[in-house]
């Protein structure tokens, strides 16, 4: 009897122990509940749809493409009949084993990526096939598109994340499978217009389709739309400056004077922004492609090549000496003594007008060693340090010589020189004005970018401030403010300097009919191969509209090609079209091929 009750007492013991464990699995361990309700449950991340970007006129030039990734839940996924599987997708078996491996470690019963990025035509084609495989199911996401294939270096690219950043990103934001802008203004607006992400929850069958959602959709999240972006460019023209530049490399930025829009930001060679769209694959390969091209198409010379701005530079020289007093519209003349530097044949002796007009170098010699040697100090070195120091002040007035306050990532800041910049290059503190005499005339240390240039020729047209360049001028329904910079030089000389910029003799082929364009050739020093040509212009003269600055690499004088495409650029602006009379300068341009020097 005994015996009876120690055997009933371990049954009632071992059911207590089997009650209370079923107890706890059913009731208290949510993780049990949590691992059964994911057979049923699926968890879809709804991807927001990226901030689109427009023109000033309204015109697209980024937007959003449909595609569809195809994701695998493993511990549901099952294929039959391997060779069709293939067939179907179009995906070779080595690539379905690395998926499934791949998924299987990030996790049996959570969806991952297993085909990236199918096209909607792609997706129309297989998606009555998708219910012959459990455990496989679409998710809608939208890729870039570049309808117009413009502007690529400006607008930049989107890549998806990898895990090298997701582990370094402190935000946390970022997940498996999402977008990020890696350049331009992808980069720059990155968090405007990425948006938000949402997410849904819904019941799968035992096939892996959707029967609907979960809980109604209470714990659904709505994606939110990123912020589109209104720029200041100008996109027939942008266009117009890329046929252009067929056959050359440079750089043309061109800027609306009173409120430092961008007009257009061009720089070649280019390349098709659509090809580091799509999937990872294609896009590497793109990427290296362009990457190891000779021409850096990568490479946005607009913001980051600095050359020496030449002649064009004359025009700020002669703003400054005649702000400090130390030239005179009316009395300062000095010879072309050419023993000081080399020039062409022009008349003279010339004042500040006749220097411009004529782009006279041992004029600038003349004039730079009366603006740095001013008498302040009796030790003439001393007095050249800080006749050199004012002389670098007033010259980072016009946005020289500092970086840009572009809205673009990696713009460079170019070269103004001061005394201590000379004091590193030479190892000594007794340079003298003999060392440095050449940045007179916009050679020897003098660094600027085309956008720097460009902004100089709006500092002009707008007779003495700027406003900070910059391409977006509204995000959403925001519109956005610039501070405006002034130059401390007053109304008169810039517009003594404006009229004889009208008047250039040496640039023929930059004259409009009907419109009055103030220009400054430069013709750079390049160490590589033959000079830059180089052009700085606005028009009109009253009332300006455009600001522009052109570079083309290896093409000699600034008159022969520089000129004539700024020319054109600025008459397609304001006129709308180029005048067919001027039809021979337009094939004259289109014919200049510098690409092989």
């Amino acid at each position: 009897m005994e015996k009876q009750i120690y055997i009933r007492a371990a049954f009632i013991i071992i059911a207590i122990i089997f009650l209370v464990k079923l107890l706890q699995v059913q009731v208290f361990d949510t993780n049990y509940r949590q691992a059964a309700r994911q057979n049923i449950v699926s968890r879809l991340v709804k991807y927001p749809l990226r901030g689109m970007i427009y023109d000033r006129n309204e015109h697209l030039i980024v937007r959003n493409r449909p595609v569809f990734d195809i994701m695998v839940i493993p511990e549901e996924f099952t294929i039959e009949d391997t060779a069709r599987f293939c067939e179907i997708f179009e995906v070779e078996l080595e690539f379905v084993r690395e998926k499934l491996d791949a998924a299987k470690r990030y996790s049996r019963i959570k969806p991952s990526i297993f085909i990236k990025q199918l096209s909607t035509e792609k997706f129309a084609e297989i998606e009555d096939r998708l219910s012959d495989y459990p455990g496989l199911y679409p998710s809608p996401r939208t890729v870039r598109d570049y309808p117009h294939s413009s502007l690529a270096n400006a607008l930049g690219y989107v890549k998806e994340v990898d895990k090298k950043f997701l582990d370094a990103d402190s935000s946390k934001y970022y997940r498996q499978g999402d977008l990020i802008g890696k350049s331009g203004l992808e980069k720059q607006y990155e968090e405007e217009l990425r948006g938000i992400r949402g997410v849904s929850y819904v019941m799968l069958n035992v096939r892996g389709v959707v029967k609907g959602s979960f809980q109604n959709g209470e714990l659904d999240t709505i994606p939110e739309i990123g912020k589109d972006l209104v720029t200041g460019i100008d996109l027939e023209l942008q266009q117009y400056g890329e046929k252009l530049m067929q056959n050359k490399r440079g750089a043309i930025v061109a800027i609306e004077p009173s409120t430092g829009e961008i007009l257009t930001m061009l720089s070649f060679p280019s390349y098709d922004p659509n090809l580091l769209t799509g999937d990872d694959k294609t896009a590497g390969k793109n990427y290296l492609e362009l990457v190891r091209d000779p021409n850096k198409p990568l490479f946005n010379r607009a913001i980051q090549a600095v050359y020496p701005p030449g002649s064009t530079f004359k025009t700020a020289m002669t703003l400054v000496g005649l702000q400090d007093g130390t030239l005179d519209s009316a009395r300062t003349y000095f010879g072309c003594d050419k023993s000081l530097v080399g020039c062409h044949n022009h008349a003279s002796p010339l004042n500040p007008y006749g220097s411009i007009q004529h782009s006279c170098n041992p004029w600038y010699v003349q004039a730079f060693r009366k603006m740095i040697l001013t008498g302040k100090s009796e030790d003439k070195d001393e007095d050249t340090r800080l006749g050199l120091q004012h002389w670098h002040d007033q010259m980072t007035k016009f946005g020289l010589g500092v970086t840009p306050k572009i809205d673009l990532p990696f713009a460079r800041r170019g070269n103004i020189p001061s005394p201590e910049y000379y004091d590193k290059n030479y190892y000594i503190k007794n340079w003298r004005l003999s060392n440095v005499y050449s940045i007179a005339f916009g050679q020897g240390e003098l660094l600027v970018s085309p956008l720097q240039l460009a902004n100089q020729a709006a500092v002009i047209a707008n007779r003495g401030w700027y406003k900070d360049p910059h391409l977006v001028k509204s995000i959403g329904d925001s519109t956005m403010q610039f501070e405006k910079h002034q130059t401390g030089i007053e109304y008169a000389y810039f517009d003594y300097v404006a009229r004889a910029m009208s008047e250039i003799y040496t640039a023929s082929m930059a004259k409009i009919p009907d419109i009055k364009i103030c220009g400054k050739t430069g013709t750079a020093q390049n160490p590589h191969g033959e000079d830059h040509s180089i052009f700085m212009a606005f028009a009109p003269l009253d009332n300006p509209q455009i600001a522009i600055a052109v570079y083309v690499e290896n093409a000699g004088f600034g008159g022969s090609w520089a000129a004539p495409i700024a020319s054109l650029m600025v008459e397609q602006y304001i006129k709308g079209e180029v005048d067919p009379k001027r039809q021979w300068l337009e094939n004259y341009v289109l014919r200049g091929n510098f690409m092989e020097q």
